[in-house]
């Protein structure tokens, strides 16, 4: 039987212990908070101190930076990228490879399409046709 962590050195040569999560085999930092439902697939890094809720779906090769905060039954789609400190609301959508910035803040129920950036320190609501709402 194989193990279940992967060691992983960063750029500052410091080694991240990495558990692989039960639901999808992705790669979850010590210090990280999964609920046991979320779903995280295989080639996803989730980093420390990042707090992903119940029933949310992280697909593969997603990262998510130190902080952020995943709200109930979001689905992040593929190659996306969540900064460090970002949140996003319950029940979000967020597109393939799109860029949500450190601290930005993603509305509840929320639809962000494929290849879009967020940056950093932004707040963005839409309706569920993904057109924004204003401010």
């Amino acid at each position: 039987m194989g193990k279940n962590y992967v060691d992983i050195e960063n750029d500052r040569g410091e080694t991240l212990r990495y558990r692989k999560h039960v639901n999808g085999r992705g790669l979850i930092a010590h210090g990280a908070k999964v609920h046991p439902t979320a779903v995280v697939e295989l080639g996803a890094y989730v980093e420390p101190g990042v707090q992903i809720a119940a029933g949310a779906h992280i697909g593969r090769g997603v990262w998510v930076e130190a902080d952020a905060v995943i709200g109930p039954n979001v689905d992040i789609a593929p190659h996306a990228y969540v900064g460090s400190g970002a949140a996003i609301g319950a029940g979000s959508k967020i597109g393939v490879r799109t860029h949500v910035g450190s601290g930005a803040r993603v509305a509840i129920g929320s639809l962000i399409g494929d290849d879009i950036t967020i940056a950093d320190g932004d707040s963005i609501a839409t309706d569920k046709r993904g057109l924004h709402l204003a401010a």
